[in-house]
């Protein structure tokens, strides 16, 4: 007897979008899991915004088709697809309060009174805004208007809830806050999130698995630690995370350790006190960047390539750390820690979308 795979709760086949001469997506294969934080990753231009919206049904693709929960949904419009979206702005209404705001989707779906109350209240406790209900959007802060967004569309209890870069207006401290509550809401909520970012740091924290769009294609898909310690392409090594060209392989700068030559107190970059390694390159010091948790040293190699360590500031000041300028040094990494890559395929475009 045969076992029947569980369906994927998006399952996305040569999806194919252009507008005018412009293809925007260009042969899309994806399957995403259930319960599965998925992000699309990407530049501006990339096509990931577009693919999202292809799911939603906002869009409708050229060729292809998209699947959710193994049903062909390709030709449906978006209500009748099982999922949400949540947007950048989120689209509040202004003139309603908080538990109205919750409440609308069911209004909409005519769900009894007294059941939508009970379900919007308890979504609005799944993210922690509970007594929250009688004021208006104007009177919250950014995360919490973010938070009201994600109750409305986790109160309709979708297979899938699709999210376009809902951090993107935030500070940088709120959305470190928020991307720590966003990962909270989707494990309690046990829902597939399908989650558009340009933000590589932010994909890598969230994620289960990225996909990583260029020129309307994907040029990787894979968990965090396989993204960035083993990119696939010449392209996703440069965009996810810094990367250093050493000759014919890839070392990424945490994994550089420099030892100024001819003086005592030993290395500069790297972990302090750590290996040197055994692979290492001689160069000169460029420049010497404090960064506050880290500095950066940017050495000119002997050999012509110029490369970025890092070095975790547990003791020395930036005083210490910018006199290295100038400085012959040893570049020292583990063999281990080196990768190839192969150039990006051809996007064979003539141009780039917004998206």
């Amino acid at each position: 007897m045969f076992s029947v795979m569980p369906a994927s709760a998006v399952r996305i086949r040569d999806l194919r979008k252009t507008f005018g001469a412009v293809e925007a997506v260009a042969g899309v294969d994806l399957d995403i899991g259930d319960g599965e934080f998925f992000s699309m990753l990407g530049p501006s231009g990339s096509g990931k915004t577009t693919v999202l919206r292809l799911i939603a049904g906002f869009e409708r693709p050229t060729s292809g088709t998209v699947e959710l929960a193994g049903r062909d949904v390709t030709g449906l419009a978006p209500f009748d697809r099982d999922v949400n979206t949540v947007f950048q702005d989120y689209a509040l209404f202004p003139h309603l309060d908080v538990l109205r705001n919750v409440e609308y989707g069911l209004k909409v779906r005519r769900v009894p009174k007294a059941k939508r109350r009970e379900r919007a209240l308890e979504a609005l406790r799944s993210v922690r805004l509970d007594g929250f209900e009688a004021r208006r959007p104007g009177e919250l802060s950014g995360g919490q208007r973010q938070r009201v967004a994600l109750a409305r569309a986790l109160v309709n209890e979708p297979k899938v809830l699709l999210l376009d870069e809902p951090l993107g207006a935030l500070d940088l401290k709120l959305r470190e806050e928020m991307q720590v509550e966003l990962k909270t809401i989707q494990r309690r909520a046990g829902i597939t999130f399908v989650f558009v970012t340009h933000d590589q740091e932010e994909a890598l924290t969230l994620s289960d698995r990225i996909a990583v769009l260029d020129g309307g294609r994907v040029q990787q898909v894979g968990t965090p630690a396989e993204v960035y310690e083993h990119p696939a392409t010449e392209f996703v090594a440069g965009f996810v995370g810094t990367t250093n060209r050493i000759g014919d392989v890839c070392v990424r700068p945490e994994k550089l350790h420099v030892r100024i030559l001819g003086d005592d107190t030993g290395e500069a970059g790297g972990e302090a006190g750590g290996p040197a390694g055994d692979r290492h390159a001689e160069g000169t010091v460029a420049e010497v960047v404090y960064a506050g948790a880290v500095t950066r040293y940017v050495v000119d190699l002997d050999s012509g390539d110029r490369v970025v360590a890092l070095r975790q500031n547990l003791a020395a000041s930036p005083a210490e750390a910018t006199r290295h300028r100038g400085a012959r040094v040893r570049v020292g990494w583990d063999a281990a820690h080196e990768f190839r890559v192969a150039a990006a395929p051809s996007t064979d475009t003539p141009a780039k979308t917004p998206n």
